[in-house]
């Protein structure tokens, strides 16, 4: 970079962005702005001072411009930090928590030690690295302190300072300061280290929850060996990111906070533990169900030379109420199916709900009676009557009207009051149903819905574009519907599918 002249197009535009900013400063200090107002130009000194008491009172907001990656005015951005804002030694006092006590500690140098854990690294050579911050007392290596979470001692072999990829060792780091640990045995994002006579915590972070998801695929068996390590230690250093794996639609998701946080994470992967992965979309898990009574024969006969199989198992089919899953029901009488082959019949009708039924997903709240069969004394088995009741189960399912659910979720959005009709019209247009809106603080509105979860899978991305980035939601599961028929075509799919 070199500095120079303003060129004389600019400068006109450099005077009217310089005044703004004095503008935005001065409001901080009334004998500043009245000053300020009478036509007396304050000096510079009088700038940096006023403008660290508004940065310290969340008054005033300064915007440094520049790029992590260029690198362009990191420096400027961190000189500014220490010039400007307030110094760690004005604040006085660290609110703390013993159980449920609240309570004010002094954060001075000479108290008791207290570090919060703010960061944490996944270094793949090194391990896990702690990044904190001394809340209070002075942290000196090999101190021993108290995880208030874990209940476990931890040993601060080296403390470190990180200045990008170099790591410096200092002999202390007193209150205010942050600094780096490696290798705690049991401490993660959000622990407090303290004293073990005095095992207090501070307040965590508080993330928002993750709103968008990838489903992983290992590009081979060696990235698939490695894939669940790497993706812990990965959710150890951000946790704003949750990994599950959903054994309904037999995938790895990983969710995060957009496509780019997404993006990132993918990066990192490959970068630090050499992991590749491909994503797909995430299946919606569907499920079906019976909308009506019916009742089948399952009948399992089988000769092939030698002992042969054979069972048969006459089966009851029926609705219960949503969400109240499988029921079973033995009404057997008169030794029609011995009695220890009835489990057999409920195994059978079991795996074949979780496969899927007519459109090849999970089948869900049945209830299932067994009433009567056939046995016979030498080829019957436990798999020929797991086999009747499969059989027999699909039969059924045929005739007792079969129907798909789809999963409902219960969504929560704040945006711009501005921006509130066109956030309600495309929730319309995706088949939800707004419950209510209102009014939260800064002009924001709450608008309060259940949609269909297949319709809002990439939500996030499409919020961000209908509110100009202002938007923001909460979503959770609420409940499992009946799929409109027009529907369920698209969505259908064999049984053995995946």
């Amino acid at each position: 970079a070199q500095k120079g002249e303003i060129p004389e197009e600019m400068e006109a535009r450099e005077h009217e962005v310089h005044d703004n900013l004095v503008e935005g400063i001065v409001v901080a200090d009334d004998e500043l702005l009245e000053r300020y107002l009478e036509g007396d130009v304050p000096s510079l000194a009088e700038l940096e001072k006023v403008m660290a008491v508004g940065v310290a009172n969340a008054t005033v907001f300064p915007v440094v411009c520049g790029s992590a990656t260029g690198p362009i005015a990191v420096d400027r951005l961190a000189n500014f930090i220490v010039e400007i804002g307030p110094s760690p030694q004005a604040r006085s006092t660290v609110t703390v928590f013993a159980g449920d006590e609240e309570m004010e500690i002094e954060g001075s140098p000479s108290g008791d030690p207290l570090a919060f854990v703010f960061k944490t690294i996944a270094d793949p050579y090194v391990g896990q690295i702690s990044m904190f911050r001394a809340l209070s007392g002075t942290l000196k290596p090999d101190m021993s302190l108290h995880n208030s979470r874990s209940g476990k001692d931890e040993r601060l072999a080296k403390i470190a300072y990180l200045t990008g990829k170099e790591s410096h060792l200092l002999d202390s780091i007193p209150a205010g300061d942050i600094g780096a640990v490696a290798k705690l045995s049991d401490t993660r994002t959000g622990d407090t280290l303290a004293p073990k006579n005095k095992p207090v915590t501070v307040k965590g972070i508080d993330r928002p929850a993750p709103v968008l998801a990838a489903a992983l695929v290992p590009k081979t068996q060696a990235d698939e060996d490695k894939l669940a390590t790497s993706l812990r230690r990965l959710i150890e250093e951000d946790s704003a990111l949750k990994l599950e794996r959903n054994d309904e639609t037999r995938q790895t998701l990983l969710h995060g906070m957009g496509e780019l946080h997404l993006a990132i994470t993918l990066e990192k992967l490959s970068r630090k533990f050499g992991v590749e992965v491909d994503t797909e979309d995430v299946r919606v898990p569907y499920r079906e169900t019976v909308s009506r009574p019916a009742q089948a024969e399952g009948k399992f006969k089988k000769q092939s030379g030698g002992r042969g199989q054979f069972g048969v198992a006459f089966l009851k089919v029926e609705p219960t109420q949503r969400g109240e899953g499988f029921e079973f029901v033995d009404e057997i009488k008169g030794g029609s199916i011995p009695r220890q082959f009835i489990p057999a019949v409920e195994h059978g009708i079991a795996d074949t709900m979780s496969n899927g039924g007519i459109f090849g997903y999970p089948v869900v709240d049945v209830r299932v009676r067994v009433y009567d069969g056939k046995y016979h004394a030498v080829d019957s088995s436990e798999m020929s009557f797991k086999m009747a009741g499969s059989i027999g189960f699909k039969a059924a399912m045929q005739d007792a009207g079969p129907i798909m659910l789809e999963p409902i979720s219960h969504i929560e959005i704040t945006v711009p009051a501005e921006y509130q009709g066109d956030v309600m019209g495309d929730l319309s247009s995706r088949r939800g149903q707004v419950q209510g809106t209102e009014a939260v603080a800064n002009g924001m509105q709450r608008i309060i819905a259940n949609v269909p979860t297949s319709e809002i899978m990439r939500y996030a991305v499409d919020l961000r574009s209908i509110s100009h980035g202002w938007g923001t939601f909460k979503v959770e599961h609420d409940r499992y519907a009946e799929m409109p028929a027009h529907l369920i075509d698209k969505v259908a799919r064999t049984s053995d599918a995946d």
